[in-house]
């Protein structure tokens, strides 16, 4: 039996979606109490998308899928298999459209964001000295609070910016889902993780 960790919340819908058109998932699950939950041949189990290269990582599960985004920051010891071409998203910095001069000039910045890693390599990149104060949530509210003048965030629509009065200043790199695997069970599973993959792929006919 493979064990999958599947992330709560934005990806939740589309990862599940994906894997009964895929005839992996017989049938649907919803995301709620049960964290835990065993279909068919699979036991799924359902975490924060932070958490999900830590359960692969770890060996609790076999198989995750997990943005691009989770692991440019966390850097996990796992194989990266396959892009399942869902959860599309950009990775911006993001701040007031007065400020816009300011972040094209400027040589210091305070960033608040849920990506410290990718934020400090990506203004250590450019020479620019940085001081990344790292949130768990709420990011935008810290350039209207004065917390910091830029962010680091993920966007998808834009449209929690434009709520907040924010524009994105410049883009950092994209993010889609991946699938990864723990490096044991990649040995020891082999013709059970790659059935899955050439099931994930698509077949003649389909867009």
């Amino acid at each position: 039996m493979l064990r999958i960790a599947l992330p709560k919340g934005r990806l939740f819908e589309e990862s599940v979606e994906l894997l009964l058109k895929k005839g992996i998932l017989k049938e649907r699950i919803e995301e709620g109490r049960k964290l835990s939950i065993r279909v068919g041949n699979l036991e799924v189990f359902l975490v924060k998308p932070f958490d999900v290269p830590v359960y692969v990582e770890n060996g609790v599960a076999d198989l995750g899928i997990v943005g691009k985004d989770v692991l440019l920051e966390t850097k996990p010891d796992l194989y990266t298999l396959y892009d399942l071409g869902i959860g599309f998203c950009r990775l911006v910095v993001a701040g007031k459209e007065e400020d816009r001069e300011l972040y094209q000039k400027g040589s210091f910045f305070k960033v608040a964001t849920k990506y410290p890693r990718i934020t400090s390599e990506f203004f250590s990149q450019k020479g620019i000295k940085c001081k990344v104060i790292h949130l768990n949530g709420s990011v935008e509210l810290a350039p209207l609070i004065g917390l910091s003048r830029f962010i680091v965030d993920l966007v998808q629509t834009g449209r929690t910016l434009k709520e907040n009065n924010l524009v994105v200043l410049e883009e950092i790199t994209t993010s889609t889902a991946m699938l990864v695997c723990n490096r044991a069970s990649y040995r020891n599973m082999r013709s059970m993780v790659l059935d899955l993959i050439k099931a994930l792929q698509p077949h003649s006919g389909e867009s």
